[in-house]
């Protein structure tokens, strides 16, 4: 889980964790995530009043966006 996405920077590559997200996603993305859940940050979307979503692109192209809980950083 991603604690500050502050310390974060484009490119970065992170890790989407298929646990808390199964709940959330259609089955599609679920399946493309299992096969490779490691996605690159591309930039921030302000979801609701005071939480911002990371947006994450995949490995086959899609765009989607993901709390912080549900990325981790790859060290």
């Amino acid at each position: 889980m991603i604690k500050d996405s502050t310390t974060l920077t484009k490119g970065q590559s992170l890790r989407i964790e298929i646990n808390e997200v199964k709940d959330r996603l259609p089955h599609n993305i679920l399946e493309i995530i299992k096969r490779e859940p490691i996605a690159e940050l591309v930039g921030y979307k302000l979801v609701d009043g005071n939480q911002f979503g990371l947006v994450v692109k995949l490995k086959n192209g899609d765009i989607n966006w993901f709390f912080e809980n549900e990325l981790s950083e790859i060290l």
